[in-house]
């Protein structure tokens, strides 16, 4: 051992008689290839998988025959070669006798592989390609329910993994296929821990086995001593249920998971022996999860000993090469005597959580005695090793009162039976308890069917609802226009008779155009905001809603009074004879090309909506995007050519609308070619691989579009663009603040539970919310530095269609999180935290729009460039964006293959460097003056930096052990944090003064 590790205990276990060296006198041999395999097509925990082939298909060995379903599923692979013969239900090894979907395949006694071969160096393959690697293997956990291990090893993208744990105590009587293993296949469990180690980066890894192995012990040290990894072997003393999960990991190192959580939530992550070795096996040696050890015990069993056999061999085939005396056999036991089930039929098949059979006679295993009354003893809370209340839950689930078996943690029990063994009355306790699991999964989901129904009822008499008042609204809108229409002829025909100018008279003077112009644009503007007030009081059930229509229809007859002022006084003789030339109205065009902005940024949230969800036309929304990127080009190129017509500065730059329109055409078309490929590969089409060459062309083409305006926008010696796509960095930005909440989440958890692992967790939090605020702090030099001259007014549409977004999946969200509690759901506490989230990101983008509206209504006339060339800020925004242009251009000219030269790219780089280093020294200067300043002042300006983040370190101290603190000493605490807090921002202030 490498160290010395404290071996800690959990509450209860028993001490039942082992019977394990009845199969440890021979080593491990090879089960005969049956004649047929039966392939359950649900081996482990999650989705039942798909076949892939189909009757009277020939299979080879280890070739895939059904498919993963979904994120929680594992592959299955045939352990013969031979011909598939039937897929339909076939017995399964399950408490019920239930029959489940099987393939049955007929060998042809070949044994023939497939070709296969390992990995030369797993290390120099990406992590998720590894992960894919062993998730087609179909490997499961082989030592439990058979979680799909893929699943596990992937944690260490959301999760801190502090410490591995390598699961060898096999603590269950009579089953000794680990021992066995672990005593002749040593090699392969470290090859096995070594790529875990290599996914998951863990700080240290301990192999818990109990003291009852000693070969398997010896082996073990001999393997694994000399390994570079930071492992040691921890030995743990004799009890049951030592193995279980939970049970160990409390074992080795003393932390607790929660109640409804996980290990991985606390930073810890267990592996089974017999996974280890078929991770090792499918890595190194390419061979999919086709057979496994399997331990054949029991006084009726003529050859008692450990066997390698191949999954879906029929039980009545081992026993026959086991020599089983059926005349003896009282009963077959799948698994161990203590949470193993009873079989009656044989051909049951072996599956790859199938780890022992007991032959066991009537001698060694007796009738159960009939049950008698609970005498309240107390004996079965004394041993129940998840410190549950077992007498209590009985009582429930034999009265079927399962809402307060689930609140007294019906679902923490492990079923290990060690209270069914201690109990002096033989009540069969945990019959009662999956009684009891099964009934509550049953309601929950009679639940989720009624739940799903009531929705889809509302929304259907709210869709009622809602077409009702619109074909109301509709009709009255339509007599108010007929009423308008008719006020406007007898206007027209009274004005007609009051001002029509005498015969010979001539008339002078012309209407005031800008005056009637300005009339119309007051009585939009009045018309918008009663319709928008209208709108709100509808959607949110208000009062006053008959006055708000009443005055919509005043405002409209004014709007369209206004209006037609304005066109008439625009086709009057006098009016067009003093208009010499006419103007584009570039305000109306930049409006225009604002909205058309604002419906493409609508239609691509409610894109990335429908992917997210799943639901809706996603087809449709991508072809409403093209159509609307064209109109949005369209829009913009109209506003450019008029402001480039009105300002001959703008002459000369290069017009890309057109180069622009092509490339958001061709992408419609990419998006649709993908959409029918991605269909006929789900459906298996034969066109399928014409599809895909059909795909990759278009993708050239719009490569090739793509590059050409590339290319144009480079070659352009015009001023950069006013805005700055920053989407790819706020997008970093939220997955960087999903894992600061996932690990704090994680570090809560270990301090709650007394982790020793809390502080090294803390120290990775830190270092995420390093990465986020720098993040953040780029992010916000990029939006200040994108326009030099900020304008008047600030749009916020796009903002305000954001706030409606999330405002919907806020009260998704809480209309999900009530359904859960009122279901009793136990999911609902991490329902509740997801809630506050969206409420806290909901009230920044709210406290953002209204910054972003009191900022508009009080900002000044925009700078000029002098004027922004003073801020010190602003100019070392400018020179970070330099640098960052600069060091993007030159990665770009080292990644070219060797002797390839691009004259282009070296000039850029050359005029780039020569930007960054110009701005770099008006920075300089600026910032020496600024220094200066400051001395003038008395004040040094480096040292304030200095003290103002030792200030902001000890908040973040302090803020930390008030997290830690005891009840009595927050109150110090927290006036120490207020201290800080304050001296923290008199010196940001005074720093960020000379910083401006």
């Amino acid at each position: 051992m490498k160290n010395t590790v404290k071996v800690h205990s959990f509450h209860g276990g028993i001490h039942p008689p082992e019977n394990k060296k009845q199969s440890t006198g021979a080593p491990i041999s090879l089960a005969p290839v049956p004649s047929r395999v039966v392939l359950p097509l649900q081996q482990h925990i999650g989705l039942p998988a798909e076949p892939v082939v189909s009757v009277g298909d020939r299979v080879l060995k280890g070739q895939l025959v059904a498919e993963a379903v979904g994120r929680i599923s594992a592959n299955i692979h045939a352990s013969v070669s031979g011909t598939v013969v039937a897929i339909a239900p076939h017995p399964v090894p399950h408490m019920s006798g239930m029959e489940a979907g099987c393939l049955i395949i007929e060998s042809d006694g070949r044994d023939e592989w497939i070709e296969h071969q390992g990995l030369e160096d797993y290390t120099r393959l990406p992590k998720q390609e590894l992960i894919e690697y062993i998730r087609q293997a179909g490997i499961a956990g082989m030592g439990g329910a058979g979680f799909p291990t893929d699943v596990k090893l992937h944690l260490g993208d959301d999760h801190i993994v502090n410490t591995l744990i390598i699961n060898a105590a096999e603590c269950e009587p009579y089953i000794t296929a680990d021992d066995m293993l672990m005593r002749e296949r040593a090699n392969e469990i470290l090859g096995g821990i070594e790529i875990i180690a290599h996914l998951l980066k863990p700080l240290h890894i301990m192999v818990g086995i109990e003291d009852n192995k000693p070969q398997a012990i010896r082996a073990l040290h001999a393997a694994l001593d000399n390994s570079p990894l930071n492992l040691d072997i921890v030995i743990t003393p004799t009890k049951y249920p030592s193995g279980g999960e939970k049970q160990l990991i409390k074992l080795l190192t003393g932390v607790e998971v929660p109640s409804g959580r996980i290990p991985a939530d606390v930073g810890i992550v267990c592996q089974n022996i017999g996974t280890t070795t078929a991770i090792y096996r499918a890595v190194v040696h390419g061979e999919p999860l086709i057979s496994r050890i399997v331990t054949v015990t029991g006084q009726a069993a003529g050859h008692k000993q450990n066997y390698e056999v191949r999954i879906g061999t029929p039980f009545a085939d081992l026993l026959d090469h086991s020599e089983v005396r059926r005349e003896q056999m009282h009963r077959l036991i799948v698994g161990g005597p203590m949470m193993g089930i009873t079989v009656t039929n044989e051909q049951i098949p072996v599956i790859k959580t199938t780890n022992c059979l007991i032959a066991g006679s009537i001698e060694e295993m007796p009738p159960q005695p009939p049950a008698q009354a609970c005498i309240r003893c107390g004996m079965c809370e004394q041993v129940c090793p998840a410190e549950l209340l077992p007498q209590q839950l009985y009582w429930f689930a034999k009265g079927k009162e399962f809402d307060k078996a689930r609140h007294h943690n019906l679902f923490d029990c492990i079923e290990c039976g060690a209270c069914s063994y201690v109990c002096p009355s033989n009540i069969p306790l945990v019959q009662y308890y999956r009684f009891a699991k099964a009934e509550i999964r049953k309601e929950d989901e009679e639940q989720r069917k009624a739940d799903h129904a009531r929705i889809r009822f509302e929304a259907r008499l709210e869709r009622l609802e809602r077409e009702k008042i619109e074909k109301e609204e509709r009709r009255k809108q339509r007599a108010i226009e007929a009423a308008a229409a008719q006020a406007a002829k007898k206007d027209a025909a009274l004005s007609r008779a009051t001002t029509a100018p005498a015969s010979g008279t001539v008339t002078s003077g012309a209407p005031d155009l800008k005056q009637l112009k300005s009339n119309a644009a007051i009585a939009r503007t009045k018309l918008r905001k009663a319709e928008k007030a209208l709108a709100n009081a509808q959607e949110k059930g208000l009062e006053g809603i008959e006055t708000l229509q009443a005055t919509l229809q005043q405002l409209q007859l004014k709007s369209d009074q206004a209006e037609k002022a304005y066109t008439d006084a625009q086709n009057t003789p006098a009016q067009k004879h003093s208009q010499t030339a006419p103007e584009t109205d570039l305000k109306q065009l930049k409006n225009n090309a604002a909205i058309a902005r604002t419906k493409l940024k609508k239609a691509e949230k409610q894109l990335a909506a429908a992917h997210e969800s799943g639901d809706g036309d996603i087809d449709a929304l991508k072809a409403q995007i093209a159509e609307l990127q064209a109109k949005n080009v369209a829009a913009e190129k109209a506003y450019k050519e008029a402001e480039s017509g009105n300002n001959p500065a703008t002459a000369s730059d290069i017009d890309t609308t057109e180069l622009e329109a092509d490339i958001a055409a061709m992408q419609g078309k990419v998006d649709k070619a993908e959409s029918a490929w991605k269909a006929a590969v789900e459906s298996g089409s034969p066109a399928a691989d014409k599809m895909a060459a059909g795909v990759k062309k278009l993708k050239d083409k719009l490569k090739a579009l793509q590059d050409e305006l590339t290319n144009l926008r480079s070659s352009a010696s015009v001023a950069a663009p006013a805005t700055v796509d920053t989407s790819a960095l706020e997008s970093e930005i939220a997955v960087m603040q999903g894992k600061v909440d996932k690990a704090e989440n994680a570090w809560k958890a270990a301090v709650d539970s007394g982790s020793p692992a809390a502080d090294k967790m803390a120290a990775g939090v830190d270092k995420l919310k390093d990465k986020l605020k720098a993040l953040q702090d780029e992010l916000t030099n990029l939006r200040s530095s994108a326009s030099v001259a900020p304008p008047a007014t600030v749009d916020t549409s796009a903002l305000e269609s954001e706030i409606a977004v999330m405002q919907g999946k806020v009260d998704k969200a809480e209309n999900a999180w009530k359904a859960a509690v009122e279901s009793g759901s136990p999911a609902a506490d991490k329902m509740a935290a997801g809630v506050n989230k969206l409420k806290d990101k909901l009230k920044t983008l709210q406290d953002e729009l209204t910054q972003a509206k009191v900022s508009a209504a009080a900002k000044p006339a925009p700078m000029t460039k002098a004027e922004q060339a003073t801020s010190l800020k602003e100019m070392k925004q400018q020179v970070s964006i330099m640098r960052t242009k600069l060091k993007k251009a030159e990665k770009q000219l080292a990644e070219l293959a060797e002797g390839e030269a691009n004259p282009a790219l070296e000039a850029d780089i050359a005029e780039l460097k020569a930007r960054h280093d110009a701005a770099q020294a008006i920075f300089n200067a600026a910032e020496a003056e600024k220094a200066a300043d400051a001395a003038r002042q008395g004040i040094d300006l480096k040292q304030l930096k200095i003290d103002a983040a030792m200030a902001r370190a000890a908040v973040t101290k302090a803020e930390r052990a008030l997290s830690k603190a005891e009840a009595d000493h927050k109150q110090t605490l927290e006036e120490e944090l207020l201290a800080a807090r304050t001296e923290a921002e008199k010196l940001n202030s005074t720093l960020e003064r000379f910083s401006e």
